[in-house]
């Protein structure tokens, strides 16, 4: 599958235009006033990543609920930091920059009048998207992202790798496949999400086991294997794990029953049906240059439009 003249890439689409609007800078607006930043600087990181990696189909995959109920059952802080009011009817509405909120729906209708296919999944995070999509797919994978959760889908036997983003940007992006995962924190890709689990994320509201940080997280399941070992051994008097670690994940038995549910991405999102072939012209030409004109997008859109190689009937 490696070999395969396709190549599907999938977006985190919320981490790419998060980090196009703390990147590009704000001066950058339509006539009207309307910013334009995230908009213009997420177009060009298509247009790279395009010209970089050859994709022949292209997901956006969206985060429809961006905090899962399900998520939030098993572990009510779950990016409780993150939530900036809740709504009459209960909804939880996310902390985004107004600047940058009010150029989201411009983003979707940019991407849709290209072309390129927006998916999310009801009551499901991007995450889980790209976890189903990775799962489902009969070609290589890119998953570009700024989220180390998904190190966790890394497979070499499937083309499965990571374009990491965060590290040093989307142009020089980290590319990981299980031997770059392996240098980087000394565990295979297969274990990656119950390292996940044992070290935890304060970004996102994860507490992991306390007192265990990367190094110690590494070690145990290098060691142990999967957490269910880890737990067996930390449980077994006759292990030569040491006694504070022992006591460690013993004393964070409860955490542990629910976070690997929280942790790993879903596999089974209703994400539905869709083309995800990058078309050969601009799927509606009219809106593509009512936005262009409206959000005087310039050469960001001929560029994302050359790099796709998108034609246009208009």
């Amino acid at each position: 599958m490696a070999d395969s003249p396709q190549r599907l890439m999938l977006l985190d689409t919320a981490s790419l235009y998060f980090r196009a609007f703390f990147g590009v800078p704000d001066t950058m607006k339509a006539a009207d006033g309307t910013p334009t930043n995230a908009v213009r600087g997420l177009l060009d990181f298509i247009a790279r990543l395009t010209e970089n990696h050859r994709p022949t189909h292209m997901v956006a995959c969206w985060d429809d609920n961006w905090r899962p109920s399900w998520r939030v059952a098993l572990i009510p802080s779950y990016k409780a930091q993150r939530v900036e009011f809740v709504t009459p009817k209960g909804e939880q509405v996310e902390d985004v920059p107004d600047r940058l909120e009010a150029q989201v729906p411009y983003i979707r209708a940019c991407l849709e009048a290209l072309g390129i296919a927006v998916v999310g999944a009801a009551d499901h995070e991007a995450d889980d998207v790209i976890g189903t999509l990775s799962h489902q797919a009969t070609m290589p994978v890119d998953v570009v992202t700024g989220d180390r959760d998904l190190f966790q889908l890394i497979d070499d036997s499937r083309g499965i790798r990571v374009v990491y983003t965060a590290a040093r940007g989307v142009g020089r992006a980290d590319v990981y496949d299980e031997k770059a995962l392996l240098a980087k924190y000394e565990i295979p890709a297969n274990r990656y999400a119950d390292f996940a689990t044992l070290r935890g994320d304060a970004s996102d509201g994860l507490p992991g086991v306390k007192g265990v940080g990367e190094k110690t997280a590494a070690s145990l399941v290098t060691a142990y294997g999967d957490l269910d070992s880890i737990r067996k051994a930390a449980a077994d008097p006759g292990t030569p794990m040491s006694p504070s670690v022992k006591r460690k994940i013993l004393d964070a038995s409860d955490y542990l029953d629910v976070a690997p549910k929280v942790v790993a991405v879903a596999k089974d999102a209703p994400v539905g049906t869709f083309d995800a072939t990058i078309p050969h012209e601009v799927k509606d030409p009219e809106r593509w240059l009512d936005l262009v004109e409206l959000l005087e997008l310039g050469g960001s859109a001929q560029r994302v439009m050359t790099a796709l190689k998108l034609g246009s009937k208009a």
